[in-house]
């Protein structure tokens, strides 16, 4: 009896005791954790049942106005609403909360109302609900930021710079916006020739050293000596598809020779005989099958470096998360169906 009761005045004992205890809690609330999460995905799906067949106009201000659920939860619908593309209904559903007598969430469905007349294009109906919130809050970034992207998307540039001001006041990052907007209203003047966009644009990009695929696209568009002349060979990866399209008259072979990318790149493409070889897999391929039959080119796409969302076309400010100067040149081999078509056509004459 006595070592019995010596055993459980064991160090030991309590050790194992002790850790014991922490494994019962930890295994009970992890299932309590799973039992009530199965039991509020039944409601959520309960819930989900009654909107199966969408409910009318008026049949969503009884619904909401009842009370039955929060506001939130009709936030979350009106989202669920705007991702399958019924940004019809989510409009609804924003305008019946707001019409609450006891709202609790007016700003934040105003600023979510903006947004999706914004993604729905109605770009009007976004600037009126975007002044709205700043008229009461014009302490708001978020609005501020939107209302930019809704001068830009209706070409009002002008308008677009003046929100500038009041975003940098509240300590927001603004270069890249101010030279990215007025690269856009230059491009855009029908007042300045081409050769006055092209000087100016060199003026903003040599002041604000951004903006180097939109402003040197334009300018290998438009004029490419004077492109190769302000050209910055180490930013030539990132122009690997402007080089590539370049016409074989419009070439620098002085700049391409003093640069192995650029070696390795017009070797691949048959321009030069300067480069045996290339690190990049895909150049180094077409350099070795240059004096064969094998017909491939390079085919591109770009991806935004910030949110990773994939394009078919070039950007400048990324549809999808709204950053600017964000592209990434991928390439990958392709056939070159338009050789194809051109020794087909040729065959014919």
């Amino acid at each position: 009896m006595n070592n019995f009761f010596i055993d459980f005045r064991d160090p030991l004992f309590s050790i194992i005791i002790f850790f014991a205890i922490i494994f019962i809690i930890s295994f009970s609330s992890y299932w309590w954790g799973r039992y009530k999460t199965k039991e509020e995905s039944k409601d959520l799906d309960k819930f989900l049942k009654q909107f199966r067949t969408l409910p009318s106009k008026d049949e969503l201000k009884t619904l909401i106005s009842s009370g039955e659920l929060s506001e939130k939860s009709w936030l979350i619908l009106a989202n669920s609403y705007s991702k399958d593309g019924d940004f019809e209904k989510a409009i609804e559903i924003y305008h019946e909360i707001l019409n609450l007598q006891n709202n609790t969430t007016k700003k934040e469905t105003m600023f979510l109302l903006g947004k999706i007349y914004f993604k729905a294009g109605f770009l009007e109906r976004a600037q009126k609900v975007f002044l709205e919130i700043l008229r009461t809050s014009p302490r708001s970034p978020h609005a501020l930021h939107y209302l930019l992207l809704v001068y830009e998307y209706m070409r009002d540039y002008k308008m677009a710079l003046e929100v500038l001001e009041p975003l940098e006041q509240l300590n927001e990052e603004i270069d890249k916006d101010n030279a990215y907007l007025k690269s856009l209203a230059l491009l855009n003047s029908t007042e300045l020739s081409t050769q006055e966009k092209a000087d100016e644009l060199l003026k903003i990009h040599e002041t604000s050293h951004k903006l180097t695929y939109m402003i040197f696209e334009y300018l290998f568009r438009v004029n490419p000596k004077q492109a190769w002349e302000n050209f910055d060979a180490s930013r030539s990866e990132l122009l690997t598809d402007i080089l590539w399209s370049l016409d074989s008259q419009n070439l620098d072979l002085d700049i391409i020779s003093k640069n192995s990318y650029l070696r390795e790149l017009y070797s691949a493409r048959g321009d030069i005989d300067l480069a045996d070889e290339s690190s990049v897999f895909e150049l180094n391929l077409l350099i070795n099958l240059k004096n064969t039959n094998a017909n491939a080119t390079l085919n591109f796409e770009y991806m935004c470096s910030n949110c990773k969302q994939r394009y078919p076309f070039a950007f400048n400010r990324c549809s999808s998360c709204h950053a600017i100067d964000t592209i990434d040149v991928q390439w990958r081999l392709t056939q070159d169906y338009h050789k194809d078509y051109s020794e087909e056509n040729n065959s014919f004459q």
